[in-house]
């Protein structure tokens, strides 16, 4: 047999195997945004240990250092973005879910944010012209994301499909856009185009979304919370996860424990809307 008969049965049997039928117990999460979404915690001993198996990241890059590829499961020991972020709201989304689900059924996430990236990052039609105006720091991130990140979230998402079902979309993006009266109709373009683009149920498949820091705490972008809660306004199936007394490290983000707590309030949020 020679080296095309093998890589064809190679392909053939990758094929078959994605093709199989999804688990429904396999509830798959997506998450994007920017800073509090990638993950600005120090990652601290309690964080690796115990991470539940049940708990899984959809790499969405390759990372050397955790021995991760793109496009492959693996426990959610963080870091959940790249290779070099830290902790970040996701991390006990996902514990938090599993701690208090049935044993039977498993959380899959997938995370794709940059620190400072405007909600244009993630808008197919501005996304072009919007990352060459960015910094190099900025542009080489994108880079690892095939520079279209939401190109690349709807890949995987499609990638997670076929071993279970999408359950929810989570976001924590705001501060680049602090104050912009047309973001909840940018964000709620997003939505449909996850919702479209996935063939996802919106009545089946909601939004959550997080507050900046808030005015208590000095946050620089507080006033950003009250656009925040306009979200559900425009997307019906969407709600909003409170900042209120979370710890910070600065006016922007969130300190390590402060990153448990928001995961936290996120993973609550959804189990109330499943128990419904």
């Amino acid at each position: 047999m020679n080296y095309k008969s093998i890589f064809f049965l190679f392909l053939l049997s990758i094929f078959s195997i994605s093709n199989s039928e999804p688990d429904p117990n396999f509830h798959i999460y997506l998450a994007f945004g920017q800073s509090n979404m990638e993950g600005q915690g120090e990652i601290e001993a309690q964080d690796i240990a115990n991470v539940p198996e049940r708990f899984k990241l959809l790499a969405s890059v390759d990372m050397p250092t955790q021995g991760r590829i793109k496009g492959n499961w693996y426990t959610a020991i963080p870091p959940l973005c790249r290779g070099y972020t830290r902790l970040g709201v996701t991390d006990y989304f996902g514990r938090e879910l599993v701690e208090n689900l049935p044993e039977d059924i498993s959380i899959g996430l997938i995370n794709v944010a940059i620190g400072g990236a405007s909600i244009d990052l993630f808008d197919e039609d501005k996304v072009e012209e919007y990352i060459p105006e960015q910094p190099d720091w900025f542009q080489n991130i994108a880079k690892e994301y095939g520079e279209h990140p939401y190109k690349l979230l709807v890949q995987l998402g499609k990638i997670a499909q076929n071993d279970g079902v999408i359950k929810g979309i989570l976001m924590h993006q705001g501060e680049t856009n602090t104050g912009d009266e047309e973001w909840p109709k940018n964000v709620k373009k997003i939505y449909d185009n996850l919702i479209n683009d996935l063939s996802l149920d919106p009545e089946k498949v909601p939004l959550l979304v997080g507050e900046v820091v808030d005015e208590e705490h000095q946050g620089c972008c507080f006033i950003h919370n009250k656009i925040i809660e306009k979200i559900p306004d425009v997307i019906p199936n969407s709600y909003i996860v409170k900042s209120t007394d979370v710890p910070t490290q600065d006016g922007a983000h969130f300190t390590s424990e402060g990153y448990r707590t928001m995961g936290r309030r996120y993973a609550q949020v959804m189990l109330d809307i499943l128990n419904k």
